[in-house]
């Protein structure tokens, strides 16, 4: 919660269901993260300097100075958390090595305690990493879903590590099933991971002023799922921080719609009917079809109705709509249609005005500052792309700044990269289309080099497992014509 705001946590209108627990693995895990680690003493490295940088506004932080800050040293050093990072990529992403320098965690003023990474019970937590072979720039992030701040260590923050990039990132000020417990009003909890992102950045690049001397060449916000909301968001309201973004499948938020509150409740009603097969089966399909999962997606919908649609459409209602179930606290899982109160049966159009102004409080407008470019997935089987990047690209182009973004469909895309493990005869993992529209990015702000025009980027014909995960190159066929 922003301890600015000086607002109390909502009363608890219930203890969470079982079932979340059981479930928890698909947002978030977390085990306490040693801080101790030796340092290192290579030539010029951390060790040699005396003082260490101190992250302005941190309530509490502590340094360490590290032979290696990515993962293939974080790991056993204690300064990452992979149960963070669970799920979100391939088991066989390769982790770079040879980057040491300078870790700090910490946390800022917050009267929130989601967070237990530390021991700490503590939100608004942080962390920054320096490398002692710099490029000059830094990257921020957002974290997906309702993780910590250490879930885009595998994804992002290895190789942006090892570009040479300062990185830091939150965990957005709430954590865990429960984050919409944060705050006094409906909204608060996802308004504050707004905010964070911007207390963070500031910090973060005077941090790095102190380490280096001098303050970033470039600012670069990133983020997958919700980090890609917050991506959009920071580049609609604070574009001065920032040279440019890339939005990896970010969630979208619109108080008129569509948001997650309209096609998921609309997939819990269909698909028992679909599974349960029989006469009702072809036309339950088409009804999901028409809530925005595309055809050819139909084997993700099994996984993603045990693991995901009901839990989210519960947990973001309640943020956002505490009042449909009234004293029940984030609905009755996997309830039939019918049953009082129940998602499988909510109406975001008929709901009250107070909704909408809920959601309007972080709401999106398209009204970008600074170069973006998305990614996302034509297979996304939580946040459809006809129902979220698509619109997005048109709220983009109809706010005139179309020229300042750059939207690739990845044909064979799907949410979290792990699938692709699963199902790696129809899936192609995202993560090398992100890195390549990171580097798309660099070039178009160091040399103006614009990028490749946007479009769908096919799934190459007979392509290996190996090399999707390697390669993911820009450039496609003529690009279909976004929300059509």
């Amino acid at each position: 919660m922003r301890l600015s705001r000086g607002v109390a946590p909502r009363p608890w209108k219930g203890r969470i269901p079982a079932v979340l627990a059981l479930a928890a693995l698909a947002f978030t895990t977390s085990t306490p993260v040693a801080p101790a680690a030796p340092p290192h003493d290579r030539d010029g490295g951390c060790a040699s300097h005396p003082s260490r940088p101190h992250v302005p506004g941190a309530a509490y932080q502590q340094s360490a100075c590290l032979g290696e800050l990515t993962t293939a040293g974080t790991v056993a050093s204690g300064h990452t958390d992979p149960a963070d990072w669970a799920g979100l990529t391939p088991k066989d992403l390769a982790v770079p090595t040879g980057v040491p320098g300078i870790q700090i965690d910490g946390y800022f003023p917050d009267t929130s305690a989601t967070n237990t990474n530390h021991g700490w019970r503590h939100d608004a937590q942080f962390v920054i990493r320096l490398p002692d072979r710099w490029n000059g720039g830094l990257v921020v992030a957002g974290t997906p879903g309702n993780r910590e701040q250490y879930a885009n260590d595998r994804a992002i923050a290895d190789w942006a590590l090892a570009r040479g990039y300062a990185y830091a990132a939150t965990d957005k000020g709430n954590t865990g099933l429960a984050f919409y417990r944060d705050g006094e009003a409906p909204g608060d909890a996802i308004a504050e991971w707004n905010d964070r992102l911007t207390e963070l950045t500031r910090a973060a690049r005077a941090t790095v002023a102190q380490r280096y001397h001098r303050t970033p060449s470039r600012t670069l916000v990133t983020g997958m799922s919700n980090g890609g909301y917050l991506v959009r968001w920071q580049l609609e309201n604070h574009p001065e921080l920032y040279d440019g973004g890339v939005d990896w499948e970010g969630t979208l938020w619109r108080a008129d719609g569509p948001t997650l509150l309209d096609f998921l409740p609309r997939a819990l009603r269909a698909y028992p009917v679909y599974a349960a097969g029989g006469d009702g089966a072809e036309r339950a399909a088409r009804d999901l079809h028409a809530a925005g999962f595309p055809a050819g997606s139909e084997f993700l919908w099994p996984y993603h109705h045990q693991v995901y649609w009901d839990l989210t459409q519960r947990i973001y209602r309640e943020e956002l709509d505490p009042g449909f179930d009234g004293a029940v606290e984030a609905g009755t899982p996997f309830c039939a249609p019918g049953t009082p109160a129940c998602d499988t049966d909510y109406d975001y159009a008929a709901r009250p005005a107070e909704v909408r102004r809920a959601v309007g409080k972080i709401a999106l407008t398209g009204r970008i500052g600074k170069p973006l470019i998305t990614v996302h997935g034509t297979l996304d089987t939580l946040l459809p792309i006809g129902r979220d990047s698509d619109v997005y690209a048109r709220m983009v182009r109809e706010a005139g700044r179309g020229a300042l973004h750059r939207y690739y469909r990845i044909e064979g895309g799907t949410h979290t990269d792990a699938l692709v493990d699963a199902f790696p005869d129809r899936l192609r993992p995202l993560t090398p289309c992100h890195r390549s529209a990171f580097t798309a990015l660099e070039r178009w702000l160091a040399r103006g080099d614009r990028p490749p025009a946007s479009r769908t980027v096919p799934l190459p014909a007979g392509a290996d497992p190996a090399t999707l995960l390697t390669d993911c190159p820009l450039e496609g066929r003529a690009p279909r014509r976004e929300g059509t």
